[in-house]
């Protein structure tokens, strides 16, 4: 059997998909997963090169990209079903020599990936990534989807958008908790803007974005349909409203910090473990009692209204612009808490 996976993923819903169907094979098998994300060489284009004379902290940034979030969802989601992870950002314009390279360097036995299935005249003469890496692998490649063949219904595309946020979420807390354990480590503390950035992040998410949409969708439509997670669903609900007191609780270790105490550091180590430990608890509550149960119980014209909610399209509350900026804010505070702490997966660049 199978005990190591290469998973190569570039943030589109089938790389996603794919990241599930990989972390659920690996867990039954007892497999370890290396997730690898190929990234355009910025540096090779001409914006890049010339943003790499001129401003180079600029480009420092635009170069990271969003490469270091979608690494840190996918462990997120490997981390919650207790599958052990690596990854790799490679910089390289040839990404199937990327995934080749990586699954080679780290002793991968199989190559886990989906197929965009390029069609026509275009497809035909360059062929896709998939293909090349069909044509020049040296250990099997399972190929679990292909994108033609993904029909999404409301309720997949619903369940993904949850799970994705959940993964965004948890990503940005576990970038916080490697920033406070490097402190600790070095015995310097980390950037004061840096962590309030961080911790607004982990308030403002839920708490504007999507416990809203899970209130006034997900469980009143739950509600609506069967009692039998009545109890679950108010015990959710009511820590949900619970939020304000814990931030309160960090936001003070924070000023704590800010003032010299000596003591601030692990308290606030010790705070933001226990609010990542409920966090986790409350998403698993969701992801193995709430879903399945709405999976069970909702009609399609159920899903139909939260897949819209959640695609950010049919509350005005709920815009795509939100959605868009909390986004870019997660991945802009991952590369700056990695920048700070050390990454923690490796990085090559190959042109």
């Amino acid at each position: 059997m199978y005990k190591h996976l290469l998973v190569p993923i570039d943030g589109s819903a089938l790389s996603n998909a794919t990241v599930d169907q990989a972390v659920a094979f690996a867990r039954s098998s007892g497999a370890r997963v290396a997730f690898v994300h190929a990234r355009p060489d910025y540096a090779a284009t001409q914006q890049g090169a010339l943003m790499h004379a001129i401003a180079p902290a600029a480009f420092a940034e635009a170069a990271a990209g969003n490469a270091r979030a979608l690494v840190a969802k996918a462990e997120a989601a490997a981390r919650a079903a207790g599958v052990a992870c690596t990854s790799l950002i490679a910089t390289s314009d040839r990404p199937h020599e990327a995934i080749l390279d990586a699954a080679r360097e780290a002793g991968c036995d199989l190559i886990f990936m989906a197929s965009h299935g390029r069609r026509g005249i275009k497809g035909a003469l360059l062929g896709s990534v998939t293909h090349k890496v069909l044509q020049r692998a040296v250990v099997p490649v399972l190929v679990a989807a292909m994108e033609s063949n993904l029909q999404l219904s409301d309720e997949q595309r619903a369940l993904a958008t949850i799970r994705d946020e959940h993964r965004s979420l948890s990503a940005v807390i576990h970038a916080l908790q490697q920033l406070l354990d490097e402190a600790q480590r070095t015995d310097r503390p980390p950037g004061i803007e840096l962590l309030r950035a961080m911790i607004f992040y982990i308030e403002q998410f839920p708490e504007r974005l999507h416990h809203p949409k899970e209130d006034a969708y997900l469980f009143a439509r739950l509600r609506q349909r069967t009692r039998e997670c009545d109890a679950l669903i108010d015990g959710l609900e009511a820590q949900h409203r619970e939020g304000a007191a814990k931030f309160a609780a960090l936001r003070q270790e924070v000023q704590a910090l800010e003032s010299g105490s000596a003591r601030a550091l692990p308290r606030l180590v010790q705070a933001v473990q226990a609010f990542a430990q409920s966090q986790w608890a409350h998403m698993s509550a969701e992801e193995n009692l709430v879903l399945p149960a709405a999976s069970r119980h909702l009609q399609p014209g159920d899903w139909a209204q939260i897949a819209e909610a959640f695609d950010g399209n049919r509350d005005p509350r709920f815009g795509t612009e939100i959605d868009a900026s909390f986004a870019d804010l997660a991945s802009r505070l991952i590369n700056l808490a990695a920048d700070s702490a050390g990454a923690t997966s490796s990085t090559r660049s190959k042109r």
